[in-house]
């Protein structure tokens, strides 16, 4: 019994330490069922990490999607995040003393519609992670969402999910933003600045530079304005393979909330072997020459969500830019509403178009799937737990 009650009150103290942050939050819909998803991605400590326990949490995300345009034809199907990806996460503190706590966390990914495990079927393959946090910020240590990915999110009112994502066209830095065997350091607050720094570690014998990964992010929050920006670099290099070029990305993000519309843009750039990995490699189009991943581009990204009542609606625009000699341009266009039917449980609807030019072969996918096709809509149903 003194264990259940513990859990409850652990719990309780989590949700409301959640709801205490949204204000500070740089890239959430504030007002909405998505902030606290952000809030966690955000920092790699819970929001309530005075307090001693631990927490089990999740989210169940089940959507109806209509996908057209593919080379296969429409395809009608029920999946499992839409909007967030569906998952159970276990999180845990301890106060230690003097100012120092330690943390954990462990989340898996879950596919409502079929019960196997996502993230190629990792059985903790959102995150896992172990840390220390007190004055000088946290450490942390294990397979997390990357610095550069959270600003990627802070630019896309979609979240990274629903068709209208931005990462249909603006790339990770790595499988779905996280980096294993990565260390990440979260600075505290100083007058509105934080910095996130990490580390992957390429675990290459003889050599400590091929295939690791370094990523990191400023950022800077004065009440409405929130503006970021975040680089990434890997080394493509193998034990057996030298001489590839690097990857290299820098992204630049703002928002703005005017109160009546928060205001997204975002403007990022990708140079090198696997800057910008296609998100669908299965040449959907059946394209005679299938589409190329390209080495050297640019991504645009403007979007609003115009909270009102328990609804908000959602509209972004993406484009990339490709320099390359293939030029394989693409822009999207989507729009999105979600109706809050509690502080847990909202139901969402949206639409997503995408313009491929000269043999580019982006599809419209969702927070999980990569999609199939040029166009898609979606509506579904999520609680949070």
């Amino acid at each position: 019994m003194k264990k259940i009650m513990t859990l409850t009150c652990c719990t309780s103290l989590f949700f409301a330490g959640a709801a205490a942050a949204q204000s500070s939050l740089p890239a959430d819909m504030v007002g909405t069922k998505a902030s606290q998803a952000v809030e966690e991605k955000k920092l790699p400590v819970a929001a309530a990490a005075t307090q001693s326990g631990v927490t089990i949490y999740g989210i169940a995300d089940m959507g109806f999607a209509a996908e057209s345009g593919g080379a296969a034809g429409h395809v009608r199907k029920l999946t499992s995040g839409v909007a967030s990806g569906s998952r159970l996460g276990f999180r845990g503190t301890e106060v230690i003393g003097d100012g120092l706590s330690a943390f954990f966390l462990l989340e898996m990914g879950v596919g409502l519609d079929t019960g196997a495990s996502q993230q190629g079927g990792l059985t903790f393959g959102r995150q896992s992670y172990v840390g220390l946090m007190g004055d000088f910020g946290s450490v942390s240590a294990g397979r997390q969402y990357t610095p550069y990915y959270l600003i990627t999110l802070a630019i896309d009112p979609f979240l990274g999910g629903f068709g209208g994502n931005s990462t249909n066209l603006v790339p990770y830095t790595a499988a779905s933003g996280r980096l294993e065997n990565q260390i990440r350091y979260t600075s505290p607050k100083y007058s509105g600045i934080r910095i996130d720094l990490a580390y992957g570690f390429g675990e290459t014998a003889g050599s400590n530079s091929p295939n690791s990964q370094y990523d990191g992010n400023i950022t800077y929050e004065d009440g409405p304005l929130f503006l970021g920006v975040a680089y990434h670099h890997k080394d493509n290099n193998l034990s057996s393979l030298t001489n590839i070029d690097s990857a290299k990305q820098t992204i630049f993000g703002a928002t703005y909330n005017f109160g009546f519309l928060k205001a997204h843009a975002g403007y990022g750039i990708d140079k090198g072997v696997n800057s910008s990995p296609l998100r669908n490699t299965t040449n959907p189009y059946k394209s005679l020459v299938a589409p190329t991943a390209s080495t050297d581009s640019t991504d645009l990204v403007l979007g609003v969500s115009v909270p009102f009542g328990a609804s908000t609606v959602l509209g972004s625009f993406v484009q990339k830019n490709d320099k390359t000699v293939r030029n394989q341009d693409a822009t999207q266009w989507g729009v999105g509403y979600m109706y809050a039917f509690s502080k847990r449980t909202d139901v969402y609807t949206g639409y997503a178009k995408i313009n491929n030019k000269r043999g580019a072969g982006y599809t419209v996918g969702s927070v999980i799937e990569t999609g199939s096709g040029d166009s898609a809509f979606q509506l579904g149903l999520r609680h949070r737990f």
